[in-house]
């Protein structure tokens, strides 16, 4: 028991390095570039919004954050953009078009009561490729006439509003709709009964915080999607009328992170990203970010107890996230945590799985024979 004792507090020693000497580097890093992309985001958003009022800016720093803004790794952000007057369309999630969701005009409500009228399809939906290509329209000229064309370029070739900034930068603009104190249907089986975490007040805040709507290109969008019943659901339309480039991904960014509160949740998130983008972070990579903070919730499930989120178990929470990751590499298939049917690897090449395998394997291995190699890697 001493020897065991001993070599968890070695092994915390080199975690609690890493995390100095690393880890925190990592978030200096990122704060830092999103501090300097935030002041050219919020010029850009503000010419926006004189040309299109609709298209309002909630980018404001508060306390020393942004509303909105989020770390994707220290060179690549998103800028969720909260729009308003949602409130003449009804929510409509069927499971259709897996992690999507659609907005349909109430009964009884014509066009011309909505705020978005021209962006409404002839079947009464808000349409989410409709808004994101006006908005892209509006922030390509927002850039010529802030005199950022040398520094902002406009590189999104799917719709959406992608900007590579002083060429080091790569930001997302994504439109977006706040759904805050309802649940989604598709996602109503959570949490499973059979597992204890999270407790039943915690489970009452997260759906508290409810989920958003962004408007996003489905990364599904040609997928085929395999269900529990191998049967194979063709997302072409939802309700009979809406397609896919209409619909709009769900988000449960603020659900996950409430999820993450509590012993050393958070930092083996940190750890992890740190890992994954010293050795995982290679062209057309299949893992990112979104992917690890994933992992991390179940293996907040299979560990539902605190005492196995305090500091002494960072380390076996950090491999057992890994050993997670490797299984989902090799078997091609990552789910989602709150929505059935939704593969996060979906749309990966099996090439950029198994090359992350390989890397995430050895990876693991350094980690598992060889704490001390924190200190190299």
């Amino acid at each position: 028991m001493s020897a065991m004792l001993a070599n968890q507090a070695k092994v915390l020693q080199h975690v609690n390095q890493y995390v100095i000497t690393k880890v925190q580097g990592r978030k200096s890093e990122a704060l830092t570039n999103a501090f300097n992309v935030c002041r050219l985001i919020q010029a850009i958003l503000k010419e926006v919004e004189i040309m299109e009022p609709r298209f309002i800016s909630s980018l404001v720093e508060t306390n020393g954050r942004f509303e909105g803004f989020e770390v994707h790794s220290p060179t690549e952000f998103e800028v969720v953009l909260f729009l308003n007057q949602m409130g003449v369309f009804n929510f409509v999630d069927d499971g259709s078009i897996p992690g999507c969701a659609v907005l349909k005009l109430s009964d009884g409500r014509k066009r011309s009561m909505s705020l978005w009228v021209e962006f409404i399809t002839a079947s009464g939906y808000l349409s989410s490729r409709k808004i994101r290509a006006r908005f892209l329209a509006l922030v390509s000229q927002a850039i010529d006439k802030c005199n950022y064309k040398d520094i902002v370029k406009v590189t999104g070739d799917n719709g959406e509003v992608r900007l590579r900034i002083r060429d080091k930068y790569i930001v997302q603009l994504t439109p977006a709709f706040k759904c805050a104190g309802i649940w989604p249907r598709s996602a109503s089986h959570w949490p499973l009964l059979h597992i204890p975490w999270p407790p039943a007040s915690q489970v009452s805040e997260v759906k508290a915080e409810g989920f958003n709507l962004l408007s996003k290109e489905n990364p599904l969008l040609g997928v085929n999607v395999t269900g529990k019943n191998n049967s194979v659901i063709a997302a072409t339309t939802m309700s009979g009328a809406a397609t896919e480039c209409d619909a709009w991904i769900l988000s449960f960014k603020e659900a996950e992170d409430r999820l993450l509160l509590g012993g050393c949740r958070r930092q083996c998130l940190s750890i992890l990203k740190t890992l994954r983008d010293s050795h995982l972070d290679t062209p057309h990579t299949a893992v990112h970010g979104y992917h690890m903070k994933t992992l991390v919730l179940f293996e907040c499930e299979k560990h539902p107890s605190d005492v196995d989120w305090d500091a002494s178990s960072l380390g076996d929470r950090v491999i057992g996230v890994l050993l997670q990751l490797i299984s989902c590499l090799q078997s091609r298939k990552c789910p989602h945590f709150f929505l059935n049917g939704v593969d996060l690897f979906a749309s990966r090449s099996v090439q950029s799985l198994e090359q992350a395998a390989k890397r995430a394997w050895r990876l693991t291995r350094e980690l598992i024979t060889n704490p001390r190699s924190l200190e190299n890697l």
